[in-house]
């Protein structure tokens, strides 16, 4: 049992008793319900949270290991307050794409998850006509780029092959995610000093995100499928997804400002890009308001070689893992949100993005993944704490509020006192199964 003077219930922040029963929430009781005999973890005055549920993380084993692996991603995970992470299909090698692939995938991530793991397949040219064998074999569900992914095994859909993909999926009630940037918007090479960030912002304008959102939302009203707006950094595109399809954002979007991004400070650099002040507040607007359903770190770290160089050269990803729950929560109180927003935005939303009926709530019949946190703490993010297999960052040197003190995944404790558990409580995760 693990009690607290305040756990985040989907009723509200409340003292109570969580009594687990072999990794399930057999009840939220009383805070004194206390069964004779029962083993009980006391949080205190500190907050109880549901786990993290985070569907956007590229952990990018097999094939590209040396950028980050199974082992190390979820190690990051638990220490975030990470419960569950769904792995995108690409900067793997082979990526997701076929069954086979996720039957490798499978095997390259069994008995290394210190946290839940799931996969999400790949839709691309080659595999139309065959998105059911994937969801059969277990994928929550298909991502797709509308401009180059960045990696030449993995495809981009032209605006035809995007219909095709979502009358295939819609057919058997699927999901399918998509990178939302039109390639003709991009510009490519900008002018400028390739060192300056401005740069790298004028070549992912904004009109790039919404023209493709404004295609996908079409495409997904005349085909029935079922479509989700990935990473939003433009806040334009919010009012075009409004009731049509769902969208998410990510920390980065909500804590950093292209204004203050130095020069050559390529551990800012992602796509689509980092943008200014006054479009992250939107963002933030659109985000208490319920227009985008999940905050998800997009976490997509590299070997510290990639990211050298300038900022038309380097990797666009963000390692971010361990941070999210930390960074949103300081941006959150600073605009007068509280931890049940964050729990809404972070465990209940991507939850229920990717059918995770288990996840996602302190609540009767859930999983037992738990989050004990402290809010109040403060301190600076330093890189060598970092678990994710490169300490490269944006995050360095910054300060952020709160503390993950414990992570449990089904009851196990997973981290606790600063360190990660030897026993890997994480499980494999199929769609239908989880």
């Amino acid at each position: 049992m693990i009690r607290g003077r305040r756990v985040v219930t989907p009723q509200g922040e409340r003292a109570a008793s969580i009594h687990v029963v072999d990794g399930t929430i057999e009840r939220v009781g009383a805070f004194d319900d206390v069964p004779e005999g029962s083993e009980v973890a006391d949080a205190g005055d500190l907050v109880v949270l549901p786990g993290l549920v985070d569907t956007h993380v590229h952990v990018n084993e097999p094939g590209r290991t040396e950028w980050e692996g199974f082992e190390t991603a979820t190690r990051a995970a638990a220490a975030g307050g990470v419960t569950t992470i769904v792995d995108m299909p690409l900067n793997s090698i082979p990526p997701t794409t076929t069954v086979d692939a996720l039957d490798e995938k499978r095997a390259a991530a069994d008995g290394k998850a210190h946290v839940d793991v799931g996969f999400w397949g790949g839709a691309v040219p080659e595999n139309l006509g065959r998105l059911a064998e994937l969801l059969g074999a277990g994928a929550f569900g298909f991502k797709a780029f509308l401009c180059p992914s960045g990696v030449e095994e993995f495809g981009a859909l032209d605006l035809e092959q995007l219909r095709r993909a979502m009358e295939e999926i819609a057919g058997f009630d699927g999901l399918l995610i998509v990178h939302a940037e039109v390639p003709e918007e991009l510009i490519a090479p900008p002018l400028g000093d390739p060192n300056a960030y401005g740069t790298y912002l004028a070549s992912r304008p904004p009109e790039a995100e919404e023209r493709a959102v404004a295609q996908i939302v079409k495409a997904s009203a005349d085909t029935g499928c079922r479509t989700h707006i990935l990473h939003v950094s433009a806040a334009g595109c919010l009012d075009l997804v409004a009731g049509a399809v769902t969208a998410e954002t990510c920390p980065h979007y909500l804590t950093f400002a292209a204004e203050e991004i130095p020069d050559g400070a390529t551990a800012f650099k992602c796509a689509p890009p980092i943008r200014q002040a006054a479009n992250r507040e939107r963002l933030w607007e659109g985000l208490r308001g319920g227009k985008i359903a999940a905050v998800v770190s997009d976490h997509s770290p590299s070997t510290p070689d990639l990211k050298r160089g300038s900022f038309l050269q380097a990797w666009g990803g963000i390692a971010s893992l361990q941070l999210g729950l930390r960074a949103v929560w300081t941006g959150a109180r600073e605009r007068g949100s509280g931890l049940e927003d964050v729990a809404r935005w972070m465990s209940a939303g991507p939850a229920s993005l990717a059918g995770l009926g288990r996840k996602g709530a302190i609540a009767e019949g859930m999983d037992a993944d738990l989050v004990v946190f402290d809010p109040e703490d403060r301190s600076t993010v330093d890189p060598s704490e970092l678990l994710h297999r490169h300490p490269t960052t944006p995050y360095a040197g910054r300060t952020l509020d709160g503390r993950v003190v414990t992570t449990y995944v089904r009851g196990v404790e997973a981290f606790a006192d600063g360190r990660v558990a030897d026993v890997r409580a994480g499980t494999l995760l199929s769609r239908g199964a989880a």
